[in-house]
């Protein structure tokens, strides 16, 4: 039998009151409850660190959230960002981080065939004042981060080989793609149960209101 604990990372992106509507529909489904928590656990409580260290794991994760947009979660690693940077990487993210917040996707697709879905956007790039504080390492994963979130169908190769070059180890490389693709996966998660405690406190009201 599969046991959880009471209070995970997704329960505290939702807050108390709607951690506690959704509790029995959470529980109905033990295995991706448990998961979910899982997963967190070892990306950011990691056995070993060494090719990807926690300050690391924190700004990437504080710069995707940003990205997102999603205000329930973004707060949340920029809070993790705080207590493991300086205070001057931490003004660095939030600089490069209002440079790269946009819409999208964007891309340009390979095949000709699906030339009429191209869409052109903003290409981003971590700036020289923030290359400087970051280090030539963590530019390029927030650089890597930005074309994984907004420009995936461009991902090549060529993105692998500019990471090896700024001192990442293939190892690190999957750890910062499962990240970017954790956090993704943690939003949509966050935003849907939050909608859905939203109903349900409404269905509540109205039929409280019916009584």
């Amino acid at each position: 039998m599969t046991t959880t604990p009471t209070l995970d990372v997704i329960d505290q992106l939702l807050g108390a009151d709607s951690a506690a509507v959704l509790a029995d529909i959470r529980d109905a489904r033990p295995d991706a409850r448990a998961n979910a928590q899982l997963s967190f656990d070892a990306l950011f409580t990691p056995v070993d660190a060494s090719d990807v260290s926690l300050e690391e794991r924190h700004t990437i994760a504080a710069f995707t959230t940003a990205l997102h947009g999603e205000s329930r979660v973004a707060p949340f690693y920029a809070e993790l960002l705080a207590h493991t940077a300086s205070p001057e990487v931490v003004a660095a993210v939030a600089a490069e981080i209002a440079a790269g917040t946009t819409t999208g996707p964007y891309g340009i697709f390979r095949e000709e065939a699906l030339a009429a879905e191209n869409t052109e956007g903003l290409r981003f790039a971590v700036s020289d004042a923030g290359r400087e504080v970051l280090g030539t390492r963590l530019a390029a994963a927030l650089d890597h981060t930005h074309l994984l979130v907004f420009r995936p169908r461009e991902a090549s190769s060529e993105n692998i080989d500019a990471l090896l070059a700024a001192g990442w180890s293939v190892t690190g490389i999957v750890t910062l793609s499962q990240l970017v693709a954790f956090l993704a996966f943690q939003l949509r998660v966050v935003t849907g149960l939050a909608a859905l405690a939203t109903d349900i406190h409404k269905d509540d009201i109205q039929k409280d209101s019916n009584r």
